[in-house]
């Protein structure tokens, strides 16, 4: 549970980033802070099922073009999981909005980073 929570949390830190970051095209509304982090915290936690459940399906599919790209296929795929992230939160009302791929890309590669400065920083169950 403590590692779930370490997870949601480092997530919602790393949206926070890219949100602030690409303010009009990655965007979070709401009428005050607590609105504003609530909707962070549920995005972060779409955001991690989305990575727990359809990422390693569509890198499993991917296989082949992981390696004739090196790798860079990765930039891709995380870009289409914010991107499926931002339609997911939009279904149930959340005010989370990624306009665009190239957003995508680029937030995905700031939630990247700041993702695996939170989990170097946060104490984990290990």
């Amino acid at each position: 549970m403590k590692n779930f929570l370490v997870k949601t949390i480092a997530n919602a830190a790393a949206l926070a980033v890219a949100v602030w970051l690409l303010e009009p095209d990655i965007s979070l509304t709401g009428h005050n802070t607590g609105r504003k982090a609530l909707t962070l915290i549920l995005v972060a936690l779409i955001f991690g099922l989305v990575n727990f459940i359809v990422k390693p399906v569509v890198k499993l599919l991917s296989f082949p073009l992981f390696i004739l790209t090196l790798g860079l296929i990765t930039l891709v795929i995380n870009a289409l999981m914010l991107l499926l992230t931002s339609w997911l939160a939009g279904t149930v009302n959340l005010a989370f909005h990624v306009d665009g791929f190239w957003t995508a890309v680029l937030g995905g590669v700031i939630i990247s980073i700041v993702s695996w400065a939170m989990h170097v920083l946060l104490p984990d169950e290990d």
